[in-house]
């Protein structure tokens, strides 16, 4: 199975869709995808972390990098910055997840 990630035209992800490997075109299910939905589509792959294809696997409000070829989540805080996996870096440690100790 392949998956596809639409994006609008502010390359911001509103659905991922799951392509038929068994389409006689071979392009697994995205002739389907611009035949009956329209719209503009990105493959994104579920193994991104193992692989690396497109750095991230896409979910909705994920927005895709044209220049980076990936797609990155959404942003967790103001001062963060992409880094060179398409990830959120933060150097702010106000920001970091603290342990709470359990009683």
């Amino acid at each position: 199975m392949s998956h596809w990630a639409e994006i609008d035209k502010d390359n911001k992800v509103l659905r991922v869709l799951v392509g038929d490997n068994n389409d006689p075109a071979g392009d697994e299910g995205y002739q389907w995808l611009l035949d009956n939905l329209g719209g503009t589509w990105i493959k994104t792959s579920y193994n991104a972390a193992t692989n690396g294809f497109r750095f991230n696997y896409a979910g909705i409000d994920y927005t895709y990098d044209e220049v980076r070829n990936g797609f990155i989540p959404p942003k967790c805080h103001d001062e963060a910055v992409v880094n060179d996996k398409c990830l959120w870096d933060c150097t702010n440690t106000d920001h970091d997840i603290k342990e709470i100790p359990l009683a």
